[in-house]
């Protein structure tokens, strides 16, 4: 939907995705590439485009030698970003470390060597916009995750609310989990919501 210069991604009535509230969807790509100062040419998999925050904060994180791979399920989506979104788009999906593929992530996560693997494809680690991706958020899928990342690699997923039994699958996982709090809202305000960043040893 768009409202005058607002737009929102919505399934149903639930909101998705909105230009009022990015402040932790810019937060989830800003703080997962400060876990990756010291690599040199980092391999990151973006799973949902989105809006783009993400994307666009990994860009302007990383240096020219990072490859960046989104995946992204919804073909519109992507349509929408290079239409009626272009100028929010500012040219991200055409940058030359970017890949696009139109794929689930789950594909994508399963090529492996990654360094890092920044997940936003629900409201958090259920299926709530396709029943298909719980299978992420079961340990057999965060042990996937976390066969697909380097050693020192960082699983890092977004979520709109706690979840103490996802965290648990996390560390039974093996994973290093650090568990963030973030506003919704670029100047700081709006609701709370969390990202896990779980790191392989």
């Amino acid at each position: 939907m768009r409202r005058g210069g607002d737009f929102m991604i919505l399934l149903d009535r639930n909101e998705l995705m909105s230009t009022r509230m990015s402040g932790s969807e810019d937060a989830l790509g800003m703080l997962t590439c400060a876990r990756l100062a010291r690599v040199v040419a980092p391999r990151v998999l973006i799973g949902g485009y989105g809006m783009g925050f993400t994307l666009r904060a990994v860009l302007r994180a990383l240096g020219a030698d990072a490859q960046v791979t989104v995946a992204e399920l919804v073909p519109d989506i992507i349509d929408w970003a290079r239409g009626p979104m272009a100028a929010l788009t500012a040219g991200c999906l055409d940058d030359p470390r970017v890949a696009t593929r139109i794929e689930d992530v789950r594909d994508a996560i399963a090529r492996g060597g990654w360094n890092a693997i920044l997940l936003d494809v629900d409201n958090g680690p259920d299926g709530l916009t396709r029943a298909g991706n719980d299978g992420l958020y079961t340990r057999a899928g965060l042990m996937a995750a976390r066969a697909a990342l380097i050693p020192g690699g960082v699983l890092a997923v977004w979520s709109a609310a706690p979840d103490e039994a996802f965290a648990r699958r996390l560390t039974a996982a093996g994973l290093a989990v650090d568990e963030v709090r973030v506003r919704a809202r670029q100047n700081g305000k709006g609701p709370q919501h969390v990202i896990w960043f779980a790191r392989r040893d």
